[in-house]
């Protein structure tokens, strides 16, 4: 054995078992020192987990953890005390498909082909273009089961499936919609009816993939279809807390007030059956002793309003004024604050410190980036990304980042509209491409609720000019089509 006297009395003392290792190694004739290294060896750290959890119409002053003192999220909440709250997270594009896009591939809508959502009459062969990378199939890729469970809506032809684009598992529905009880759902490639809430039927699927998947890596998307509407019916146990309920509404001129207070109590029982599915999952977790190798990542696809501005949607909201039905009069277009604003809440075991805040203004087109920072995956060499990583905050570093956030929506479902928005942290510009007078430009910092449009106001003319041209510069860089088109005018 080629190990000294001195170096056997001490491992003979202060560690018994690699004595009778070496006496083994004495008689097999393997050097002591190869088989004590190969004996104290530390196995690699297993890989994190990741569960991503995406809602839809979920507007972030839904949540407790975000300021509302009505609604009823303590486990949705609990991640924003165990983890981390982002203040200012945003979506550039406020309607489901194209916004789903951007979330998986970093890329802009005008980039993925997907620019409003996805019809499911006219637009069957519309869905996320093959030669895309999703992050997804950059983690699969490295070894990871990955799974989406719930809501897809980029696509229901064959070749826009969820598993071509890197998603070895699929359960739930392709289209936009599904009904919030009893639902039709696919599962192996068959659709099903189910009996009971689809908040818990998608739940239970993924607590199934998690038991399943608890010895090796795996990525977890969790897309509910909650709170969209139709918002009700859900389980009597989300609505109980709200039936009584006087909730605080916006009253811009024109609104039923009782309307907006049933659709305010209705979306909160919806908000709720999340949350309450959020506390199972969360419990699985614990209960497999996986919280401490899991990354969650909780949002929405975009904001909503329900009569604020005196709407009710997001970036295709109707009118709410008059009392008029849930889905009439026709969208109005619009990039408020209130469409393109989400909850973004990351819990990240032993990363940074519990309940950190983050002031940085993130778009959901970061998500490809940070995902691969938060797993140490490098990026693949020749993927375009518009995004940028933002786990170094999570960390606690301060690094070099943005001081603007671009949008960009055109809208020719039900209607046509071609925006473009600039905003930085005091101001927000948004260009209706193609129209007169119905360009904005708001003061956040003194308007908030931007309630006074000052777009062509002479004391605001060189704010306004130079917003323009940092717009005019972004839509060059991504090689925006509409650009084009103004220029060739």
């Amino acid at each position: 054995m080629n190990c000294s006297v001195g170096q056997l009395r001490g491992l003979k003392k202060n560690h018994p078992a690699s004595w009778m290792v070496l006496l083994v190694a004495a008689a097999i004739g393997m050097s002591g020192d190869r088989l004590v290294a190969a004996t104290f060896q530390k196995d690699p750290p297993q890989p994190l987990n990741l569960i991503s959890i995406v809602t839809d119409d979920l507007a972030d002053w839904s949540l407790g953890s975000y300021g509302n003192r009505e609604s009823r999220t303590p486990n949705i909440d609990r991640l924003a005390h165990e983890g981390a709250r982002f203040k200012n997270a945003f979506v550039p594009t406020p309607v489901c498909s194209a916004s789903r896009a951007s979330f998986l591939t970093g890329l802009y809508s005008t980039q993925t082909g997907i620019t409003d959502f996805i019809h499911p009459g006219p637009e069957r062969d519309l869905g996320l273009p093959g030669t895309l990378t999703t992050w997804p199939e950059v983690l699969r890729a490295h070894g990871y089961k990955t799974a989406l469970i719930g809501k897809w809506h980029l696509g229901t032809a064959p070749r826009f499936h969820p598993t071509q684009h890197g998603f070895d598992i699929f359960y739930g529905f392709l289209g936009c919609c599904t009904d919030p009880m009893d639902p039709i759902l696919e599962v192996d490639g068959k659709d099903q009816k189910f009996q009971g809430a689809t908040a818990d039927l998608v739940t239970d699927e993924a607590l199934r993939f998690i038991e399943n998947q608890a010895t090796r890596p795996f990525a977890l998307s969790l897309h509910f279809r909650e709170p969209h509407i139709k918002y009700v019916p859900v389980r009597d146990q989300d609505m109980a807390p709200f039936t009584r309920l006087d909730p605080t509404v916006p009253l811009a001129p024109g609104l039923d007030e009782q309307q907006i207070k049933n659709w305010t109590r209705e979306y909160y029982a919806s908000v709720h059956s999340i949350d309450r599915n959020v506390g199972r999952l969360l419990q699985k977790l614990n209960d497999l002793q996986l919280s401490g190798h899991t990354i969650i990542l909780f949002t929405s696809d975009h904001g909503y309003m329900i009569g604020h501005h005196g709407l009710h949607g997001k970036g295709n909201a109707r009118w709410a004024a008059g009392g008029v039905p849930m889905y009439f009069p026709p969208p109005f277009p619009n990039m408020y604050e209130m469409s393109l604003r989400v909850p973004l809440l990351v819990r990240w075991p032993g990363i940074g410190k519990r309940g950190t805040e983050i002031s940085e203004a993130i778009s959901n087109v970061d998500t490809f980036a940070s995902v691969l920072g938060m797993l140490g995956i490098p990026m693949p060499k020749g993927v375009t990304q518009e995004g940028a990583d933002f786990s170094p905050l999570l960390r606690g570093q301060r690094i070099p980042w943005r001081d603007a956030v671009f949008g960009q929506y055109d809208l020719h479902n039900s209607g046509l509209a071609f925006m473009r928005a600039i905003r930085t942290g005091d101001w927000k510009l948004v260009r209706y491409y193609g129209t007169n007078s119905l360009d904005m430009l708001f003061h956040l910092k003194d308007d908030p609720g931007e309630a006074t449009n000052l777009y062509g106001k002479s004391q605001t003319n060189q704010i306004q000019q130079s917003l323009q041209e940092r717009l005019t510069a972004w839509m060059q860089s991504i090689d925006d089509p509409i650009l084009r088109w103004v220029n060739s005018r």
